[in-house]
């Protein structure tokens, strides 16, 4: 799937024709705010949880003009459509999540050929976003819940809706694998998650602090510490002590440890003391400042 706020797009304006289903509209407004909740819990004019059924009647003011100031995303599905049974169910509990910050529109193809074939539908399930009364992307077929959320942040990014990110449930059970010690669990559990999500930063760290916490099991920290101190040019020596310092938050005098032992080693040294500074970065994630200063230093100590 792409991300409507980069990718150009094939459902440019025009290029999916609306305007049989609809009269002139007011000109677009970008929206500030999700749209608050209803009475019964659910958005104005559905039945709840940010969910609604469309027909051909209710096109118009239930997607085109609702999408004017909340996105609207449009499920294409038939009863007979399996892989609908899988994908429809996520994505209304996803809309129910969203608290109002979007609204999920269902339309049954056949009961509505027509809004089918405006949406040159050729195979469902089939999901647009439509932001602004025009649609602005589109996937087709079962995707994996991670990129489904993804692709959601993105059309809201799109539409003007700042939301928080939503919790991963797979995150937390990872971390608490990591917390108790169970680093077996924790690093499966990392893994899966980039298997789904390769720049999912949070799991990356996670899977870098799984790794930390392995290298430095058993040792001494006041012992290895000193080892360091005494052994300016062992290698091992000043990883491990780098680890704890990471460890014990003095991760600033880790990356200075480091990048020192750079300038002065050569060679597989050098690229071994390199690649185990970065899997430090990783472990307090790229947006780090101490991270973006170690960066510039190790540059410097390279070239």
């Amino acid at each position: 799937m792409s991300d409507p706020r980069i990718t150009s797009s094939i459902f440019t304006r025009g290029a999916v024709d609306l305007s049989a289903l609809r009269t002139p509209a007011p000109a677009p407004a970008r929206p500030t705010a999700p749209a608050q909740p209803g009475p019964s819990g659910g958005l104005p004019g559905t039945a709840g949880g940010g969910v609604i059924d469309i027909s051909e009647a209710t096109f118009q003011s239930e997607v085109l003009e609702r999408s004017l100031t909340t996105p609207v995303i449009v499920d294409f599905w038939a009863e007979w459509c399996e892989p609908c049974k899988q994908l429809s169910p996520v994505l209304e509990r996803l809309a129910a999540e969203g608290g109002g910050a979007w609204v999920l529109a269902k339309i049954d193809v056949d009961a509505n050929p027509r809004i089918a074939q405006m949406f040159r539908v050729q195979g469902i399930p089939m999901v647009y976003a439509v932001v602004g009364g025009q649609p602005i992307d589109a996937f087709s077929g079962v995707v994996p819940e991670a990129q489904l959320r993804q692709w959601i942040q993105a059309v809201l990014k799109a539409g003007g809706v700042t939301v928080a990110e939503p919790e991963d449930p797979r995150l937390d059970e990872a971390d608490d694998a990591l917390m108790s010690g169970d680093l077996d669990a924790a690093e499966r559990a990392y893994k899966k998650i980039l298997a789904e999500s390769p720049a999912d930063a949070a799991a990356e760290a996670g899977l870098a602090q799984v790794g930390l916490a392995r290298r430095v099991a058993g040792a001494d920290p006041g012992a290895a510490i000193a080892a360091a101190q005494a052994n300016p040019d062992d290698v091992e020596a000043q990883l491990l002590a780098a680890d704890i310092e990471v460890l014990s938050g003095q991760a600033e005098a880790a990356y200075a440890r480091l990048v020192g032992l750079v300038r002065r080693t050569a060679g597989d040294d050098r690229e071994k003391v390199r690649q185990h500074l970065v899997g430090l970065f990783a472990v307090a994630g790229p947006e780090d400042p101490a991270v973006a200063s170690a960066r510039r230093a190790l540059a410097s100590a390279l070239f």
